[in-house]
């Protein structure tokens, strides 16, 4: 395939990619891919059309930035490259960046770059004749939505912590009435010192938020720890978090949620599991916190990361994740999602089994505690909703009836996890990303079309959003 310049593409064109990419949280190259992508595959008998919904678990299709003003202060660090990504995924979701550069960030990179990119004006000085004719350093703080400092080195946050302004950076965050988030971003070292700690705390109180930092390898050689900037994404998704004022309809209720599998040892190297990737319970997650909920995610073995916004407990095997679930009623709903393993081994080896020592004639296998049924037919604490998933390869709809009324849920997500669906590549439905689903009730069946998993749970969402609201009223 040709390569393909976005620039050179008509403006109209252009605008409607890069409000479709931030929609979808992409950059306008891959959702220009995707789409030629989809577009070829439509136009080739032997290929089926797929959605290009571009949903993820963590960020669902939205576009919570459209017309916001976000005044980038850029300090000075190696970090500071990442701010040329952090403007571009901005104004991909239809934001306005007003950047602020201080002295030592022009060390690490150029204005010209970075007001190529803002498409703006980029301040550097307090004492500028141009910009300070009507007070600017006032202007530039109020005009703002929100006041981003990337990366928010010790100095900066030394300066704030003790209410020093002596440039325009430190100048502009003295004289805001608007929310600040800092994205730190210095060697370890630095971070740990005990005066970075309590300026931390001070900015803090003081009302300050924070993104990261992550943990990793530095610049410097040989040095690694706390204290790289988190990534342009993570501060989006932290930016769109403090933005974001749209209803929260499930704000102030608790849900519990279980995802992906667990893990039964046979001994210490051995275990019985089976495929679930946890993506389905963790879009879940992610999307209910969205919508306000203090949710509670009680996860087994997953290589995925935490949801944001959300209170992750991890555990191993079924009786742990019995246990925390129990841990953590009364809730307003519960929803089940993880692919609890149904048996465990009577006797966990305390050693590694070795083949020359017999190997391994049989496995006493005893039941693991059904959760699900412990929750939804509970004498005292039963949340008032709960939802569980049935992962079935035939006779769908009627085991998942069966289940239904065997483990007094509310509502059951079945899905057809046999190879022959066609869904989810080599791994199926429970490694991929996609899931085709059937929401049963006592009431009725309502057969959901393949989508995304993110789009599955945005889907459940609504309904736990509805259901509760039925349920007080």
């Amino acid at each position: 395939m040709a390569s393909i310049t976005i620039r050179n593409l008509d403006p109209e064109i252009k605008q409607a990619l890069r409000e479709r990419a931030a929609a979808n949280g992409r950059s306008m190259e891959e959702e220009a891919r995707l789409s030629l992508g989809a577009l070829a595959m439509a136009s080739a008998p032997d290929f089926p059309m797929l959605p290009v919904d571009g949903t993820t678990a963590s960020n669902p299709s939205r576009q919570l930035l459209a017309g916001k003003r976000i005044c980038l202060i850029i300090g000075g660090g190696i970090a500071a490259y990442k701010c040329l990504d952090l403007i571009r995924r901005l104004r991909e979701r239809g934001a306005a960046v007003r950047p602020i550069m201080t002295r030592a960030a022009t060390e690490f990179i150029t204005e010209l770059s970075v007001g190529a990119l803002a498409a703006d004006t980029v301040f550097t000085e307090l004492f500028d004749r141009q910009a300070e004719h009507d007070v600017g350093h006032i202007r530039l703080s109020r005009e703002a939505d929100l006041l981003v400092v990337a990366p928010a080195t010790a100095d900066l946050m030394g300066k704030m912590a003790n209410g020093l302004a002596n440039d325009l950076a430190s100048t502009v965050l003295m004289a805001t009435n608007k929310p600040v988030l800092l994205a730190p971003a210095m060697n370890p070292q630095m971070w740990a010192h005990p005066a970075t700690r309590r300026n931390l705390e001070t900015l803090r109180g003081d009302g300050i938020f924070f993104v990261g930092p992550n943990a990793g390898e530095m610049a410097e050689s040989g040095e690694a720890g706390y204290g790289r900037m988190s990534e342009p994404l993570e501060i989006v998704d932290a930016i769109e978090r403090l933005l974001d004022d749209r209803p929260k309809p499930l704000a102030g209720k608790k849900i519990v949620i279980t995802s992906g599998p667990t893990h039964e040892p046979i001994d210490p190297v051995r275990y019985i599991a089976n495929r679930s990737s946890g993506k389905q319970g963790h879009a879940l997650a992610a999307a209910l916190a969205d919508l306000g909920a203090d949710v509670h995610l009680v996860a087994g073995p997953t290589n995925l990361a935490d949801p944001d916004g959300v209170s992750v407990i991890n555990v191993e095997t079924a009786r742990q994740m019995h246990d925390v679930v129990h841990q953590l009623l009364p809730a307003d709903a519960a929803i089940f999602v993880a692919a609890v393993a149904d048996y465990r081994t009577e006797g966990e080896s305390e050693e590694k089994i070795k083949k020359e020592e017999g190997g391994i004639d049989a496995l006493t296998l005893v039941e693991n505690p059904d959760i699900l049924v412990s929750v939804g037919k509970h004498s005292s604490k039963r949340p008032r909703l709960v939802i569980g998933f049935a992962a079935e390869t035939q006779n769908l709809r009627e085991h998942a009836k069966s289940k239904l009324k065997r483990k007094g849920a509310d509502y059951i997500v079945a899905n057809d996890v046999s190879p022959d669906t066609g869904i989810g590549g080599a791994g199926g439905v429970m490694g991929g990303d996609r899931n085709r689903v059937t929401l049963i009730s006592k009431a009725q069946i309502d057969v959901w079309p393949e989508m995304s998993k993110a789009q599955v749970a945005a889907k459940i969402a609504e309904l736990v959003v509805e259901a509760l609201a039925e349920i007080e009223t």
